[in-house]
């Protein structure tokens, strides 16, 4: 797997596409998602450009998500499946 980091030296004149939005190293995955998640994804990345004008990704709402997860110290150490972390998570979110 290799990990890029975004302290690349590249002339000025070789910068094309979009600036980049992250400074610490990454790496690019595949996940395999249902097409209702991407539907929302998209539908919450509408909504949220209509209220605010950001303009978040897909790839912007998964990693906050994940990062609130990993600071949150909820200890899912003892999960065992999918369904029982949406379960958690559920209960969590709304207490």
């Amino acid at each position: 797997m290799a990990t890029r980091t975004a302290r690349r030296t590249i002339s000025p004149r070789a910068r094309r596409g979009r600036p980049r939005t992250h400074r610490e190293a990454w790496t690019k995955v595949s996940v395999v998602m249902f097409e209702r998640q991407v539907l929302e994804l998209d539908r919450l990345t509408t909504a949220i450009r209509s209220k605010t004008g950001a303009s978040l990704t897909r790839a912007e709402v998964i990693r906050a998500l994940l990062d609130a997860l990993t600071e949150s110290r909820l200890d899912v150490t003892t999960i065992a499946s999918g369904a029982q972390l949406k379960r958690v998570l559920l209960q969590k979110l709304s207490a």
